[in-house]
């Protein structure tokens, strides 16, 4: 294997390295070399979707490399050989566990080129991210997915993960809902921390636990497996958990005693505008919310059927936003006058009208028709149709399943839906077509209406042509028909559902208006009105309930920040093989076939979650010796303590900035009473890189233990302080006792893996061995 041609700067400064990053500004790839033992292999195997363009050779800067003592300790320069550390007689004396590090790393042609600052810098361990030719696309090089949580995980973390990408359920979630996070609070029991999570990207998890298309599942890695964890079940529990538990001195849904004196309306009570006010509300706003409807919830309450989404919980919702202080005015449209009064006695006005209108059909005698809208929403109000035996749906959406679904529940013995597209490219998710097939109703896909027929002014059916193709070549609509194939089908109603239409009759010359849908800053969702936002299908065209929620949630920041000169209220921040999902049982109109999960459904689903992280371990086996020694990090930009230097991000175990170099590490002078080790287990001596490591500094007086500092390397992504078997060990006595107690303490936070158990035998052994090692030092005090 070649490597791909680069440019090779070999420089005389720091500082030269530091105005070379800035000069490129993230425009040219760059790498550092300090020793070259690692990265020479990393660009040998193309372990990253690209090579650098540019190779910055740090070994030629003069007076990096030297090893000093003075008041304050050791001063070791970053371009100082591991064989040199090894070797030092001052190391050895003072420093031993530090000599000792470097002497394991290895062999002596790595020890000689191998520098002090490169081997703490050097990047994640772990084959998967070292395979060939990018062949895992990880997390820690950009993607969603660890590879090693379901495969081989011999040598990876043994105390957890970290999330150094969004996992794919997070990215793909439109809502962004931090779902590894809650989940966590979930299988710990602790639902009131996951509900509070929760409604940080989603106040309106009820609602979303039985609509949501769950999108969130199909990117879950767990699919991989055996079957997606069911996001939704739970996201549905904890919904009902947050309804239950909304008011109270710890209420879940409060707003601050202490109110704003700013008003903000919001015209439109959907789940868009709901989720703007809820936001709002929390962070001190005098809210009201405005509607044409006689109930708030906009197409929660109207739109969707009961089956699907309850009216009483919808209800119950809407109780609990009121409680927070918000004013539902209904049974109020609001036109232009309205508007502009709105805007006269309110500092912001939020537009969440949704799509209420029916794309038409372009044919003759279409307003015959009956529009699916208009259907769904009368039998919300109590005035569901009288529908003949056979009834024909337009439509391949969402909003066609449901008219559908309805109807035949509603009593028609007869319904057919015929949609344009082929079974894989409808619209609606595939999840309620087959509840539609479940149901009884006839599927009739790639065929769109050519006639309507009627007999006595009545409908009577409808002609149907073959359609051949639904989109052009450059992805547009452009349909096809073969005028050879035809089909009629008889029907005593043909109810339209191809679409919806938004309703502007508020939109005054302020608005700006394009294809029908207001122009909003995709970014604020600020309209061209001052003081004017807009969101959710008002703005993109009919979308799910959790577009819309996204949608009310950046115009409440957006809001927030503008009612404040550009700064945020802090309640309102910018924008995470056993049980299977719940099979559908009863079938009626009224009752939700989407019951709440109980308790525990939703912890074991929480448990199946892999909360996906990356479990490569930290590597390096000095790392643990200077947290362990206390040491200093000084770089070309600040100076920091060893145990904040190191960090799991992408492509890197540092919190190195781009153009941030390591300059010196400071150490200081060891106690008198302190007794360092460093102790390693690997397969055999020549392998480099350490099974577990333990770097160890422990002090006794009067023969008990006192400040010790114990670091463990390779079983976490970070260098893994014991800070509780530090605690524990204060004042204890170095005795079999102690370190059977210290033991069992080093496996209480352990999230072990399918294959590494083992490692934690390892930690308890090499634990042990550390604790009863000071009995000599004891011993000798006493005497």
């Amino acid at each position: 294997m070649t490597l791909k041609n680069f440019r090779h700067i070999s420089v005389k400064s720091l500082d030269q390295v530091s105005k070379m990053s800035a000069k490129a500004k993230g425009k040219i790839r760059s790498n550092l070399i300090a020793g070259g033992t690692d990265l020479l292999g990393v660009l040998k195997d193309k372990i990253h979707p690209a090579v650098p363009d540019l190779i910055i050779d740090l070994k030629t800067v003069p007076g990096l490399n030297y090893i000093r003592e003075d008041k304050k300790g050791l001063k070791i320069g970053t371009l100082t050989t591991l064989a040199e550390l090894a070797k030092s007689e001052l190391v050895r004396q003072k420093y031993s566990s530090l000599a000792e590090a470097a002497r394991s790393v290895g062999s002596p042609q790595i020890r000689n080129m191998a520098t002090l600052g490169g081997n703490i810098c050097q990047e994640p361990r772990c084959w998967y991210y070292r395979a060939p030719d990018n062949q895992f696309h990880c997390m820690r090089k950009g993607g969603h997915k660890c590879a090693a949580l379901l495969g081989d995980n011999r040598y990876h973390s043994i105390y957890g993960g970290v999330q150094t990408a969004k996992p794919a359920c997070i990215s793909t979630c439109p809502g962004h809902v931090e779902i590894a996070s809650y989940m966590e609070q979930v299988r710990a029991g602790d639902l009131y921390a996951a509900s509070q999570l929760l409604l940080e990207n989603n106040p309106l998890p009820a609602m979303t636990g039985r609509v949501c298309p769950h999108t969130c599942e199909s990117r879950c890695n767990r699919e991989s497996l055996d079957a997606p964890v069911s996001i939704r079940n739970v996201e549905r529990f904890l919904g009902d958990y947050v309804l239950e538990h909304a008011t109270g001195a710890k209420g879940l849904m409060k707003a601050p005693h202490k109110k704003l004196r700013d008003k903000v309306a919001i015209v439109g009570s959907g789940p868009a505008g709901l989720s703007a006010a809820f936001y709002l509300a929390r962070a001190g706003y005098q809210v009201t919310v405005f509607d044409r409807l006689p109930k708030a919830g906009g197409m929660l309450a109207y739109s969707i059927p009961a089956y699907r989404l309850p009216k009483d919980l919808v209800e119950k919702q809407i109780a609990a936003l009121k409680k927070m202080g918000i004013q539902f005015v209904l049974k109020t449209p609001v036109g232009k006058k309205e508007l502009k009064d709105l805007k006269k006695k309110f500092k912001a006005v939020f537009l969440a009208t949704g799509a209420w209108g029916q794309r038409g059909l372009k044919i003759d005698k279409s307003e015959l028709l009956v529009s699916g809208m208009d259907f769904l929403t009368n039998i919300q109000l109590g005035k569901a149709p009288v529908l003949g035996e056979h009834v024909l749906v337009i439509g391949g959406g969402n909003v066609a399943i449901d008219v559908a679904m309805s109807a035949k529940r509603l009593g028609a013995r007869n319904v057919t839906l015929a949609c344009l597209e082929a079974r894989e490219q409808m619209p609606a998710f595939p999840e309620e077509i087959q509840d539609a097939l479940k149901e009884g109703v006839n599927l009739l896909t790639s065929w769109g209406p050519h006639q309507i027929l009627e007999s006595g002014g009545k409908v009577s059916g409808m002609e149907l042509v073959r359609c051949t193709s639904v989109l052009d070549q450059n992805g547009s609509f452009h349909p096809t028909f073969d005028p050879a194939q035809k089909k009629s089908i008889e029907a005593s109603q043909i109810i339209l559902a191809i679409g919806q239409t938004t309703e502007l009759e508020f939109a005054d010359a302020a608005l700006k208006i394009s294809r029908g849908l207001i122009t909003v800053d995709d970014m604020t969702m600020a309209t061209t009105s001052k003081g004017v936002f807009a969101g959710g299908d008002v703005t993109s065209g009919p979308a799910t309930v959790i577009h819309a929620i996204a949608a009310g949630r950046r115009a409440a920041v957006s809001i927030d920040k503008y009612l404040n000169k550009g700064k945020y209220i802090q309640a309102i921040t910018e924008i995470a093989s056993s049980s299977s999902k719940r099979k559908l049982v009863e079938r009626s109109f009224k009752k939700s076939q989407r019951a709440a999960a109980d308790s525990f459904d939703a912890e074991t689903e929480a448990h199946r979650c892999l909360n996906c992280s990356c479990v490569a371990v930290n590597a390096s086996d000095l790392a643990p010796v200077l947290i362990s020694l206390n040491a200093l990090i000084k770089t070309t930009e600040r100076t920091l303590a060893a145990e904040d230097f190191f960090a799991a991000g992408e492509a890197t175990c540092t919190t190195l900035a781009p153009g941030e170099v390591v300059r010196e590490i400071e150490i200081p002078a060891p106690s008198s009473q302190s007794t360092q080790k460093y102790s390693k287990f690997r397969i055999r001596n020549a392998i480099d890189f350490p099974i577990v490591s333990l770097a160890s500094v422990l002090k006794v007086h009067n023969g008990k233990f006192k400040d010790s500092r114990i670091v463990f390397g390779a079983v976490a992504p970070l260098p893994y302080r014991m800070k509780g078997v530090e605690k524990f060990l204060d004042g204890k006595p170095a005795t079999e006792e102690t370190a059977a107690v210290a033991m069992e303490l080093a496996g209480k936070d352990a999230q072990l893996l399918g294959r590494n158990a083992f490692k934690l035998q390892i930690v308890r052994a090499l634990l042990k061995r550390a604790v009863l090692g000071m009995t000599k030092n004891i011993n000798t005090q006493n005497s």
